[in-house]
């Protein structure tokens, strides 16, 4: 039986509130590696109108795989090129902006960590005499392993198409229904966002827009559904 491996992985505010809530359960990143289109020529050219996708075992060198169908193409890039997260089984712990909350009571002092995702107005200091100061956050990317509070269970991994998720799928990565004005029937919203839309999937894509991404790349993505475990 292969150990079980915890690696970290970043998520914002809105997605740890997500997470926090139960409405995320699934993140999708790009694979990385170097772009190399169907129709290059080194590719022989009876073979140009198969399908390609990009995977890397190193971020100094990429590779390409092929296959006659998108199916068969994803299935190779996740034998040829394991998913950067990890496995079936192992384990993500989460990074978020993070601070250190300390509070003086007569005294003594006290320590303990603040989020700023479900905290976002914490003080740094409190002195005897009622003083108070903010905290001074820390970037996500600075988060130890023993500030994090939130540990994910990686329940199944698969490549696919970006464009390719369905609104099931746009739901679980944390878009929401919009509750407001429920007599305008259904519509999703991503937290941050202040665009509303019929389609959880348009949601999606600005949420993805919103971090750099380019939807209309659409760039083959590790998809990893999670759930949360006892850190």
């Amino acid at each position: 039986m292969s150990e079980i491996k915890e690696r970290p992985i970043l998520f914002s505010a809105p997605m740890v509130r997500a997470i926090l809530e139960g409405r995320k359960t699934v993140t999708r990143r790009a694979v990385k590696g170097f772009q190399i289109p169907t129709e290059d020529t080194a590719i022989p050219a009876g073979d140009r109108q198969r399908w390609s996708a990009i995977g890397q075992r190193d971020p100094r060198y990429g590779f390409c795989v092929f296959g006659s169908t998108e199916a068969e193409c994803a299935k190779e890039l996740e034998e040829y090129a394991p998913c950067p997260y990890g496995r079936r089984g192992d384990r993500l712990w989460v990074r978020e902006t993070f601070g250190l909350q300390v509070r003086h009571y007569g005294g003594g002092a006290g320590e303990h960590i603040v989020y700023r995702a479900t905290n976002p107005d914490a003080i740094y200091c409190k002195s005897a005499e009622g003083q108070e100061y903010p905290v001074k956050w820390k970037p996500s990317i600075h988060m130890p392993r023993h500030s994090s509070r939130i540990l994910l269970e990686i329940t199944d991994l698969r490549v696919e198409r970006l464009q390719d998720i369905t609104e099931d799928q746009a739901k679980a990565e944390g878009v929401r229904l919009y509750t407001d004005h429920a007599e305008l029937g259904d519509w999703w919203h991503v937290e941050g966002i202040e665009t509303y839309s019929a389609d959880p999937r348009k949601s999606f894509e600005l949420l993805w827009s919103s971090v750099g991404g380019d939807w209309s790349a659409n760039p083959w993505v590790w998809v990893v559904e999670f759930k949360q475990v006892t850190p």
